[in-house]
């Protein structure tokens, strides 16, 4: 399988990815900039965390309109396969490539630390291989990651097994004390109806490393390299 990473002016995270697709996992990556108008024949394109553009207007808000996503938006609606990681969730909510929205944490402050999630759902790619009893240990690193949606929305993203990752406790228990942000139900991650595109707000890629102390990512990746392509 071939990746596409696109970097944005202010993205932060695209090397990492990269250093656990190419070194980490064998993949073949192509870095994809911003202004580029051609995906370069990849097979699956992540949209990195970060603050593109400086999170001027609203996060991801000015990324959607980068040449790059035109052709993104392409690609998922050809059935290609999109994710977005913290600030590539906010952009793909932003250009209407996933349903709700992500607002300011409820405490109004960045969060920057180690959380637990859980997989709700075995029905995509990405987590098609993950164990539904397990909580992950994940990073977060944002501010405005509360997902909101309305009610229609949410009845509908649980009636269609759209939610991928629920905050949970160590003990994987989906409860508010759990809860980082402020999300609804707990949500840490959703995909669109043809399970082709993944947003979720946790860093996989910053616990896929054993140099790391944390490998829990990878099983997110293996899962997408098993059930993708």
């Amino acid at each position: 399988m071939k990746f596409g990473v696109v970097t944005f002016p202010g993205s932060n995270c695209d090397e990492d990815i990269v250093y656990v697709l190419e070194t980490i996992l064998e993949q073949k990556v192509e870095r994809l900039w911003h202004k580029d108008t051609d995906l370069k024949g990849v097979d699956f394109v992540i949209l990195p965390g970060g603050f593109s553009y400086g999170d001027y207007l609203r996060s991801g808000a000015i990324a959607k309109l980068s040449p790059i996503m035109g052709e993104v938006i392409k690609h998922a609606n050809s059935g290609g396969y999109v994710m977005g990681i913290c600030n590539g969730f906010q952009i793909l909510t932003e250009a209407g490539l996933l349903e709700g929205a992500l607002l300011h944490n409820d405490n109004q402050k960045f969060i920057c630390k180690n959380i637990h999630l859980k997989s709700a759902s075995l029905n995509s790619g990405i987590t098609k291989d993950l164990n539904t009893r397990k909580a992950y240990k994940i990073p977060i690193a944002h501010g405005e990651g509360r997902y909101y949606a309305s009610d229609a929305v949410i009845d509908k993203l649980e009636e269609n097994d759209q939610i991928l990752f629920k905050y949970c406790n160590a003990d994987g228990e989906v409860n508010k004390g759990a809860n980082p942000n402020g999300s609804v139900l707990n949500i840490a991650g959703i995909c669109n109806e043809g399970r082709n595109v993944f947003g979720m707000m946790p860093h996989p890629e910053r616990a896929a490393d054993a140099e790391l102390g944390n490998e829990d990512g990878t099983a997110m990746f293996l899962s997408i390299l098993n059930h993708c392509n």
